[in-house]
């Protein structure tokens, strides 16, 4: 019992260092959730190989000298897994890496944002991180074009590549790149931007809407979904993780990607564009339901993309 505590305020007193070094947000703390419940749902030859692969990161020294050192194999396993799915957000702060293409990188340009190579590639391809389908509330025209490629494509191109004959080196980064996106798809405003008459080519993922609340006077409403997960010192990843309600099985089996990209998109509209939230840039100030819905459907939706991301490993993985 004692041992067991122990490993327990270990883990926890690493995961509030990792925190301490980012931002907490959907980008690590929702990403890391979603890759604990999906680690915890492999069966123990996809367990294995996914422990094989991970280890091809040029991460893994660094990730493995920050776990404590009584930590058991499968919980030591685990906490690479979650910081693996973070590793295309971490690389954005990485200056061995660029942001290649336009708008800051936020636009693919040329063939070489599609490309596949592995650890050898600098790219960020920060526009492999959505997919956003624009919406007009006002029946305004909508000019916004989705750029190819994107989180959709490219999450077709990891699952053929893990399913494949391909070298480890390859299936390693593109593991690292499918558990991140298959949470990204999973938070609504990946998937969605608002357009109207006065913004044709929509709100950039509502990162042009500003939000405030009484605790933080101005942030970006994307930011807001990114980040309403929660933080704090004694909330940690995997007390969150099984915290949560079970998905149904029924969705757990929806492992078409169009089909969470539908879910996410129709989200947006029924449960972010809502009041307080009206037209143009705001401020809004967000108020406690507005705030309290953001989360419960947060949970369900990292709840979800953890047990789909289960179920593709299981059946794909090679």
């Amino acid at each position: 019992m004692k041992k067991t505590l122990a490993i327990a305020v270990s883990a926890c007193t690493f995961l509030q260092l990792f925190f301490s070094q980012a931002s907490i947000a959907w980008n690590d703390f929702g990403h890391m959730s979603v890759a604990y419940i999906a680690y915890k749902n492999l069966n123990e030859k996809t367990r294995e190989r996914v422990d094989k692969l991970l280890k091809l990161n040029p991460m893994y020294a660094y990730w493995n000298e920050q776990i404590p050192a009584d930590s058991s194999k499968f919980e030591r396993n685990a906490q690479i897994c979650m910081m693996a799915a973070t590793w295309p957000d971490q690389i954005k702060k990485d200056a061995n890496y660029f942001a290649d293409g336009d708008a800051d990188g936020n636009r693919p340009s040329g063939p070489d944002s599609a490309r596949n190579i592995g650890y050898a590639d600098k790219f960020m391809h920060k526009y492999w991180h959505f997919y956003d389908r624009a919406f007009s509330q006002d029946g305004s025209k909508v000019r916004f074009e989705i750029p190819d490629p994107n989180a959709y494509t490219q999450v077709a191109v990891c699952r053929k590549t893990l399913a494949s004959d391909a070298n480890d080196e390859l299936k390693s980064y593109d593991l690292c790149w499918l558990m991140h996106m298959v949470g990204d798809l999973h938070q609504p405003m990946h998937c969605a931007t608002r357009a109207s008459r006065f913004a044709p080519y929509g709100d950039n993922g509502g990162n042009e809407v500003w939000v405030s609340d009484d605790e933080n006077p101005k942030m970006r409403l994307h930011g807001f979904w990114d980040g309403c997960l929660g933080s704090g010192p004694s909330f940690t990843v995997k007390a969150f993780a099984d915290s949560l309600p079970g998905a149904k099985k029924s969705q757990v089996s929806k492992l078409n990607t169009k089909d969470w990209l539908q879910e996410s998109f129709l989200l947006t509209k029924k449960q972010v564009y809502v009041p307080p939230i009206k037209w143009g840039n705001g401020p809004f100030k967000l108020n406690d339901s507005y705030k309290q819905s953001a989360l419960e459907l947060s949970k369900k939706r990292v709840a979800l993309a953890g047990m789909r991301l289960a179920s593709i490993l299981n059946g794909e993985l090679r």
